[in-house]
Parts: C-alpha cells; structure tokens; sequence
C-alpha cells in the first residue's frame, strides 16, 4: 500500500500537514485517524468471522467433527 513512499515523501507529507493544520491540531488528527483504523480493522475482522460461520448465502454451516466438543453430557466435573 505504502510501497512507493520512502522517507523523504513522508517527511514532505508531515510538514505539508502541519502547515495546513498547524503543530498543535496533528496529535488530534493522528489519535482520530488511528481510532478509525482500529473500528475498520474490528469490523473486517467481525465481518470475516461471520462469512466463515455460514455458506455465503445466510445458512448455518454444520459443524465439522473438529470445532464439536469432545466431552459427552456424562463427562460433567
């Protein structure tokens, strides 16, 4: 994503940054952009495992013989 961007072009990106927002307002800005990302992040990651509990089209997959638990109803401690 960031491949092309070496040091000096995120450097120029930053000071561009802060003199459009100025020195004080970037904490601001940085904590709100990382906020967002990590929502986005919960949210592939929410949507990811609901797409592998179903077949894509809203059915419940079966449970394979792995994910059932091994323990019997007699098995109780």
């Amino acid at each position: 994503m960031l491949g092309g961007l070496g040091f000096p072009e995120l450097i120029v990106i930053l000071v561009i940054a802060a003199l459009i927002f100025g020195p004080g307002r970037l904490p601001e800005l940085g904590e709100g952009l990382g906020k967002a990302i990590r929502e986005f992040q919960r949210s592939v990651r929410s949507a990811k495992g609901e797409l592998e509990k179903t077949d894509g089209n809203g059915t419940e997959r079966p449970q394979s013989s792995e994910q059932k638990s091994t323990t019997s109803p007699g098995d109780r401690t």
